[in-house]
């Protein structure tokens, strides 16, 4: 600055002139150094820091060049500038300094937000995180970083010292209690899912209170968020987790199998026991073969050991075309490439009701997928149902109004043949 007047005195410069000339010059230079600091940081260091990122063996620096944390970080340099230059004007060092302190605290705020951001996309990358996720717990460290700036930056503005500021917050935990209350029941909330495991993300979940019910694409501090199966998404409060229940179809997916449970229909008037042309039919099915054989020597057995009296189908053990056709499905079943093998099998009989006899299915699948598991299923009851006639048996169904039609013409027609028979 002494320089500066100097030069100008030499020019004839003085009075008020002089200390207004001198300082719009020394503003000017000083506003020089700040752009020639940010060029050279932005066009110089951060290029080399770039190049040694994209060219080393390591990917998580690459994610915290994404998340812009060195570009941020380059913008303390005029700061610090503006900062140490302030001795230059005493009469306004003390706003001057303060006003580049704010500027320095926001901007590490910033540095500090972007370096979370990117310590939660690293992380991320590893497999743990579906187990594990830490999202929460980054948003509550970014609170936390937000707070304390707040405080730092007021403090500094009105020149007390922060924990003057801090101390003063205990009147106020009430209140922050309250607005962060959310936030305080998700910190707990998240810390019970994780401990528990009680939840991850790509887990499909239930929730009917919240019509939930999808597939859990991100957990946050207050929210579980769910992309349903119709896409559509639903929020749902972290702590609604554990104090409400919920269905996590984790351990189907875990287990390699999907269950498989529902019932045909059987029309119990269709029921009778096995004539000899049905199993000599039978006998031709390649899943009944060896079943039937070994069946009518242990019922033949059991008679001639009871003495029973076969003249009538009524005395000891018969085959039945339900009995049959319950083995074939199993057989069937067993056989099946798409079922799986170490998990219950169960073909029964369910109580037999208003809509016949309920032959109830009982498998897994060994493939999880929704639509694979649907075409599986669809597969099965598309043979069942097109078999049934094989074994003299009818599949149950409520009267149609094409039932009524047809049953009303073979009445008209069974009325007109008896009057032409007679004329």
């Amino acid at each position: 600055m002494a320089f500066i007047k100097n030069q100008l005195a030499e020019f004839g410069v003085g009075g008020v002139m002089l200390d207004y000339l001198s300082n719009l010059i020394m503003v000017a230079f000083i506003a020089l150094l700040c752009v020639l600091a940010n060029f050279t940081v932005k066009k110089l260091v951060l290029r080399v820091i770039i190049h040694i990122i994209n060219n080393n063996r390591y990917t998580w620096d690459n994610i915290i060049l994404e998340k812009k944390v060195f570009h941020k970080l380059s913008h303390l340099a005029p700061a610090f500038i503006i900062y140490y230059s302030a001795a230059i004007f005493p009469l306004y060092q003390s706003l001057i300094e303060k006003a580049a302190m704010t500027y320095m605290i926001i901007v590490t705020i910033t540095v500090l937000n972007a370096l979370l951001d990117a310590v939660d996309a690293i992380y991320r990358t590893f497999d743990v995180s579906r187990i594990r996720p830490i999202k929460g717990y980054i948003q509550v460290a970014k609170i936390i970083l937000f707070i304390i700036g707040t405080i730092v930056v007021i403090a500094n503005l009105i020149g007390q010292n922060p924990l003057i500021i801090l101390s003063g917050l205990g009147a106020l935990s009430a209140v922050l209690m309250l607005i962060f209350k959310d936030s305080i029941l998700g910190l707990v909330a998240g810390v019970q899912l994780s401990s528990n495991d009680m939840v991850r993300v790509g887990d499909w979940i239930e929730m009917p209170k919240y019509n939930a019910d999808g597939e859990v694409i991100d957990i946050t501090l207050n929210t579980v968020k769910v992309m349903n199966f119709d896409k559509t998404i639903t929020m749902i409060p972290s702590y609604a987790l554990i104090s409400d229940s919920f269905r996590n179809w984790r351990g189907m997916q875990v287990s390699g199998g999907r269950r498989i449970k529902r019932s045909v229909y059987i029309d119990t008037s269709s029921v009778c026991f096995c004539t000899r042309e049905m199993i000599e039919e039978f006998q031709k099915i390649h899943y009944l073969s060896d079943y039937v054989t070994a069946k009518l020597s242990e019922i033949k057995a059991y008679n001639i050991e009871h003495q029973v009296n076969m003249e009538s189908n009524v005395n000891g053990r018969q085959l039945t075309n339900i009995g049959v056709f319950r083995a074939y499905i199993q057989e069937y079943l067993r056989n099946h490439p798409k079922i799986h093998k170490d998990m219950t099998l169960l073909v029964r009989q369910l109580a037999p009701g208003d809509n016949g006899l309920p032959l109830e299915i009982y498998a897994f699948s060994n493939d999880t997928t929704w639509g694979v598991y649907e075409s599986v299923q669809a597969d099965i009851f598309d043979h069942i149902f097109a078999v049934i006639p094989t074994f003299g048996l009818r599949v149950f169904q409520n009267p149609t109004g094409h039932d009524i039609v047809h049953l009303k013409e073979k009445a008209e027609l069974q009325t007109i043949i008896p009057l032409s028979n007679n004329h």
